[in-house]
């Protein structure tokens, strides 16, 4: 329920906001007045400039900060005059939308750091916005009609989608001071406080001292109540200074149930693994259900990274079933090898997906046949290749893990050229305040 605040019209200065300027290289800078569209791919809403002759539609203005039906001044803040769109903040917001609330992460709003760009809209709304992003993604690259839900992480509404993140990463700037960099930006904005990090990182005290100009700081809180680490370049860092003794740290310990069964795992401190402090069993129990009975069967885990799934995935195959792990990253590959060790229905594959499944990089390699596939790619999606190779192992079901909804459209449309149809769908909301989104989404061979 938005306060009276967000509803209330805020005083407007006489002729602020007025038509960018024509015969300018760039209208960066400039206030304009613009009535908010749709919401969009990326963390922000569609508007339209006023029509010119050059453009009879207007011009597309992607608004951040924002919500759908709101009439607010932006400032342009990418607005070549050859763009084929412009980019805005929404600096004054001149009639609200009711999903509008005070920004629970006021660094993060116009001008601000990344990752927080819907800190101002209500959580249920926030999960509409990414529900139609998921909806129309799926219908404008893949053709797919769906209505499309966002699950919420348990905890999360009783702690107003804060303190989810087990894992952040910051940059000190010249005096000292750690905080982010602003939007497409290389400037640092320095912190008080990060309202997303775990209490555990809070406690830390990253914000309260002066640290080395110019350094990273990881921070990283496992989720088994280790005690959290803090990185500073790579080099663990303990007791105000760098410990580079050789058997110092460099590694946390994760415990994550998944059907009951407690899994534990070795992560490196600074590798892979999923931020939100309940997201490793959601997606783990998703993915078991997802695949359904796979007990003596051959199921490839595809990206596996430090071997998430692939424990539960044993588990479910059992000793007359085989699960076949292929990971890039040699770190996370250590990381998985440790993790299986005593899995002897585990064949793990260290290579390029694509050149593992084409047979050029394991000499041994015998990934012939699934019986399912569960991947897990990139944000920038498993693409056409990949999927021709796992369709050409005529798996009956494949289950896939997104966190890009466009990736993931595009995928499945290479997915249905090859005669894998979308059996069902669950989408989650594994980053409050932010736009991203993670699906699990089950495919059948038809």
């Amino acid at each position: 329920m938005p306060t009276d605040h967000a509803r209330r019209r805020p005083h407007r200065t006489p002729n602020r906001a007025r038509p960018p300027r024509t015969g300018v290289a760039s209208a960066a800078g400039e206030l304009v007045e613009l009535e908010v569209g749709p919401v969009a791919h990326g963390g922000h809403c569609v508007a339209r400039l006023a029509p010119t002759d050059d453009r009879p539609g207007g011009r597309v203005v992607f608004v951040r900060h924002s919500l759908p039906g709101e009439r607010v001044v932006v400032r342009l803040t990418d607005a070549d005059s050859d763009a084929s769109f412009w980019r805005a903040d929404a600096v004054e917001v001149l009639e609200a939308s009711p999903d509008r609330v005070p920004s629970a992460w006021p660094a993060a709003g116009p001008g601000g750091v990344g990752g927080g760009e819907l800190a101002h809209v209500a959580l249920p709304a926030q999960r509409a916005w990414k529900a139609a992003v998921v909806a129309e993604q799926l219908q404008r690259l893949a053709r797919l009609e769906r209505d499309v839900v966002v699950e919420a992480a348990p905890g999360d509404d009783e702690q107003g989608g804060l303190g989810w993140r087990t894992r952040i990463d910051l940059v000190v700037d010249a005096e000292g001071r750690a905080g982010m960099r602003g939007f497409r930006s290389h400037d640092i904005h320095p912190l008080t406080a990060m309202p997303l990090a775990s209490e555990a990182i809070a406690g830390l005290g990253l914000f309260d001292r002066t640290w080395r100009p110019g350094v990273r700081i990881e921070a990283v809180a496992p989720a088994d109540d280790q005690a959290p680490m803090i990185l500073v370049d790579g080099v663990p860092f303990a007791g105000g200074r760098a410990d580079t003794r050789p058997n110092a740290r460099t590694s946390v310990r994760e415990r994550v149930v998944v059907a009951g069964r407690e899994h534990t795992y070795r992560v490196a401190a600074d590798g892979f693994w999923q931020v939100h402090r309940e997201a490793p069993g959601l997606l783990a129990d998703a993915v078991l259900a997802a695949l359904g009975e796979v007990e003596g069967a051959t199921v490839l885990d595809l990206y596996a990274g430090a071997g998430l799934f692939t424990l539960p995935l044993a588990d479910a195959v059992g000793p007359t079933g085989e699960v076949v792990l292929v990971e890039g990253d040699e770190r996370a590959v250590r990381d998985a090898r440790r993790n299986v060790h005593d899995r002897p229905n585990v064949e793990l594959h260290h290579g390029e997906v694509a050149r593992v499944l084409e047979g050029t990089v394991d000499a041994d390699s015998d990934v012939v046949h699934a019986d399912a596939v569960v991947l897990d790619p990139p944000r920038s999606g498993a693409g056409r290749a990949v999927v021709g190779s796992i369709a050409a192992l005529r798996p009956d079901r494949v289950v896939y893990v997104a966190c890009d909804p466009a990736a993931l459209a595009r995928d499945l449309s290479y997915f249905a050229g090859h005669g894998y149809d979308l059996a069902g769908l669950r989408a989650f909301d594994l980053f409050p305040m932010t736009h991203h989104v993670e699906c699990v989404a089950v495919l059948d061979r038809g």
